[in-house]
């Protein structure tokens, strides 16, 4: 923007008769994190008001909207040896672009301009907490429970409401579309006629009824095909599994696309990627037997979940990538939560597929399957899964067997957060005990887990459950948001 348009932007926004959802003024800078509270509030704000952006605008009184000027300059101004911008932009998620002008008014009236885009899908974060506009005020969005639900439900996309292949008879239904499998998983009898099929379908939103015909819609494509090429653009979200050599890309052993519905081609397909993982051999009492080197329900929920939560509307399909020392599974799009709450908190894009999905029994019930992952894992004594967001991708790798000593400083304390927080969805507190336990640490190695325990509590994944206690032999502990 040009100076000249900022100070007719900013002549608009004084015209203003109060300050309202979208737009907050502030004569001088307080703190860093009243800041990041406010970019969180006004993007929060305007996605739910419908607006492009929000404003945040330093050298206005509030009461008057008199413009005054600032001693404040958000683009050099900062926290600790961070540049301020940079330091917010970190502590955001997801990590919207707020954009920061600096301009004069007058000579002698300097004004610090921060616009901030609307989020989309799902409330913006600072520090872990999201907050939201109401009036003049910013406050905890989750004390606003229905205005979080409409951040959540924007711009939604329904598989449901989108046409497959139309102009379709009752045979071309049943051809195109595996109703034996729908049935059989449903453990319901299969119809005596071809009617009660289509009626079947229909209550599923599988299909829909037009003028003399039927339509497939993307659902039923999607879930129940025989095969996705026979419908134009869903052969693209086919799932691939390729397997490397060793732990990079650089040659493929093999590659694998499955083209049929992911309910009808399910169950063959885990069978295909299981039989690709490595096994460990096991002494037992009396013979040595192949223990899998990953936990085959781990696998399945990743699998799952990445069908379940991936972004139709967006490029790309299901993935999984074996390597020699790891199996990465990706969909596309963005998750709707943020991924440090994967394990107890549950919002699906596609909620109507989810629920069939659930009700067909390839995955567990709402927000039980990364709980199932992050416990099969630590049965199986593995490093922390990691989840990795992109622009374009969700990433969910799960690593091979690694001795503590083996582990990073930050996947340790990664191994910590997701004990911490399994503990607390079992109803109990995370200890030094515990967390020793689940390293296969002895109890004379205490200290390297309380270790562990301390760069957690700084990195503040996790605190204290009773910070009065006077204990600190039993401390117990809980996530950050517990």
């Amino acid at each position: 923007m040009t100076e000249q348009t900022l100070k007719e932007l900013l002549d608009e926004l004084v015209k203003s008769p109060k300050e309202r959802e979208c737009l907050e003024f502030k004569l001088n800078f307080h703190s860093a994190e009243e800041i990041g509270a406010c970019i969180s509030a006004l993007s929060n704000a305007v996605c739910i008001q419908n607006q492009e952006n929000g404003y945040l605008v330093f050298g206005v009184e509030d009461a008057t909207h008199k413009i005054v000027g600032t001693t404040f300059r958000a683009k050099t101004h900062k926290k600790g040896n961070e540049e301020l911008e940079n330091w917010l932009a970190q502590r955001l998620n997801p990590r919207i672009d707020f954009t920061i002008y600096e301009f004069d008014y007058k000579e002698d009236k300097h004004i610090s301009l921060f616009i901030i885009p609307a989020t989309q899908n799902r409330p913006v974060t600072f520090l872990h907490q999201a907050y939201i506009r109401v009036g003049s005020i910013t406050r905890k969005l989750s004390d606003f429970e229905e205005k979080e639900r409409k951040i959540w439900n924007t711009g939604d996309y329904q598989l449901e409401n989108d046409i497959a292949k139309l102009g379709l008879s009752a045979s071309d239904i049943v051809r195109l579309l595996s109703a034996e499998t729908y049935f059989e998983l449903l453990e319901i009898p299969y119809p005596s006629n071809q009617e009660g099929v289509i009626n079947k379908f229909l209550s599923e939103q599988l299909i829909v009824k037009q003028a003399k015909d039927y339509a497939i819609t993307k659902l039923g494509a999607i879930l129940f095909a025989k095969n996705l090429n026979d419908f134009d653009g869903l052969s693209r979200k086919s799932v691939r599994v390729i397997v490397y050599k060793g732990k990079g890309k650089i040659e493929t052993i093999r590659e694998q696309i499955f083209t049929k519905g992911y309910c009808v081609g399910f169950d063959n397909m885990l069978e295909w990627i299981n039989g690709q993982l490595p096994a460990n051999e096991v002494i037992g009492k009396s013979r040595r037997i192949d223990q899998r080197a990953y936990p085959e329900i781990s696998i399945r929920e990743l699998v799952a979940n990445a069908i379940i939560h991936q972004d139709f509307e967006k490029k790309g399909f299901p993935m999984v990538e074996i390597f020699s020392d790891r199996v990465a599974i990706s969909n596309s799009g963005q998750p709707l939560i943020v991924p440090e709450r994967f394990i107890d908190e549950y919002v699906s894009r596609n909620e109507k597929m989810a629920d069939l999905m659930r009700r067909l029994h390839f995955c567990e019930e709402k927000g039980s399957g990364v709980d199932k992952v992050i416990a099969n894992n630590e049965v199986y004594h593995l490093p922390p899964i990691n989840i990795l967001v992109d622009d374009l991708r969700t990433t969910v790798t799960i690593y091979s067997y690694q001795k503590l000593s083996e582990m990073s400083r930050k996947e340790k304390i990664s191994a910590c957060y997701q004990h911490c927080c399994l503990q607390y969805m079992l109803n109990e507190k995370m200890t030094n005990q515990t967390l020793r336990e689940r390293f296969e640490v002895e109890e004379r190695n205490a200290a390297i887990v309380s270790r562990v325990i301390k760069d957690a509590l700084l990195e503040k994944v996790i605190k204290i459950d009773d910070p009065d206690s006077k204990s600190r032999k039993f401390v117990k502990y809980i996530p950050f948001w517990g």
